[in-house]
């Protein structure tokens, strides 16, 4: 029993130096709460879905009441911002290559005369297609505000669709990506923390020192995972409650068991920093070796592009990426009110990556520091 008091207070104690390492050095504090409070007002402003302005040209071609109806219905829609007023259809291709407008709307001469005669009246839509997501965004918006004029025409189709957004009434990306937010910024940050944390010491030369200390390697594994975790969930705090009270947008589910996902992700992120910094010799071996893994790790976590959309071989290689499982139970607890049975199968991954990875750092520490 008393062994096991000492061996705690071994760890607590190295614990303890760590994070004094750690808050000692005025640029230190600010790496630990600037980049989450800067990234997410960038990721909450800029990276969005959202199409609230779409430029265009209008080539109108018939010159009549009909036609004029139909362009006040577009410019009323507030979304819409006619740009420019074409003359000739070769001036289409102009407008969109030099990327004054996302499309240009072609009202054909005869626009009114086959209205009048309860014909179909095409109407060209001509998007930029260099950005498929705004473009699709575009094409959505116009043929709502089509199927609104043919109503007020009364020449509406006899079967409608009803639109419901779970989750998400309203469709705001920002709903989609600032949840998601809390675990990725977290995990670049506790990923590189935990990466810098032997190497350091290996350039600053006190690494030696601490081998010659009492303590075994996996105390000295503990002493220096536990206070990345913390700075890890400390930073998910940090981001949460920029999503929950900056950006209004409201926590469905449980407390708890959203911390309890953020503990077993962030132990999964520490795992795998601790691995790279035992096979790091310096810290600009680690900074790379971070930075080779983070952007794969990003890329598949379904923060973007969804999982089931990618390539099989890829979904197979997202089992390797807590990230994936971090993201999936961080959206489902905090937008959907998820339980802990129908995020069990988020944790089973996270503990596998922790179980494998913290071993193998504790083994590497044995093997190739010491």
């Amino acid at each position: 029993m008393e062994s096991v008091i000492a061996n705690i207070a071994q760890i607590v104690a190295l614990c303890r130096k760590e994070i004094i390492a750690l808050l000692k050095d005025p640029a230190n504090r600010v790496i630990l709460i600037g980049p989450a409070l800067i990234q997410s007002m960038l990721f909450g402003y800029a990276a969005t879905f959202d199409l609230k302005q779409v430029p265009y040209a209008v080539l109108d071609q018939s010159h009549s009441a009909a036609s004029t109806k139909f362009l006040a219905k577009l410019d009323g829609t507030g979304i819409f911002q006619r740009e420019a007023t074409l003359t000739n259809a070769n001036q289409i291709a102009h407008v969109i290559e030099e990327g004054r407008v996302l499309m240009a709307v072609s009202i054909p001469a005869d626009f009114a005369e086959r209205l009048a005669s309860n014909r179909q009246a095409p109407v060209q839509v001509i998007l930029d297609g260099r950005n498929s997501t705004t473009a699709g965004a575009a094409a959505g918006y116009i043929n709502s505000v089509t199927a609104g004029f043919n109503r007020e025409r009364g020449a509406a189709a006899p079967v409608t669709v009803v639109r419901r957004a779970w989750f998400n009434p309203n469709l705001d990306s920002r709903w989609q990506i600032m949840p998601a937010m809390v675990a990725t910024l977290s995990m670049l940050q506790t990923l590189l923390l935990a990466a810098l944390s032997v190497a350091r010491e290996r350039e600053q030369g006190t690494f030696d020192q601490l081998l010659v200390t009492p303590l075994t390697p996996l105390q000295i594994l503990v002493g220096k995972a536990v206070p990345s975790v913390l700075v890890g969930v400390l930073q998910s705090t940090i981001v949460l409650l920029i999503v929950r009270f900056w950006f209004e947008i409201p926590m469905a589910g449980s407390l708890w068991l959203f911390y309890l996902g953020l503990f077993g992700f962030t132990g999964a992120s520490v795992g795998i920093g601790m691995s790279i910094s035992a096979l790091s010799l310096n810290m600009q071996q680690a900074m790379l070796y971070t930075f080779l893994v983070i952007m794969p790790f990003t890329l598949l976590s379904g923060l973007i592009t969804p999982v089931r959309n990618m390539p099989e071989v890829l979904q197979i290689l997202t089992y390797a990426n807590p990230l994936r499982f971090g993201v999936d139970l961080v959206r489902r607890v905090y937008l959907e009110g998820a339980g802990l049975f129908d995020v069990a199968h988020d944790f089973v991954p996270l503990v596998v990556v922790a179980a494998l990875t913290l071993p193998l750092a504790a083994w590497l520490f044995r093997h190739r520091l010491a």
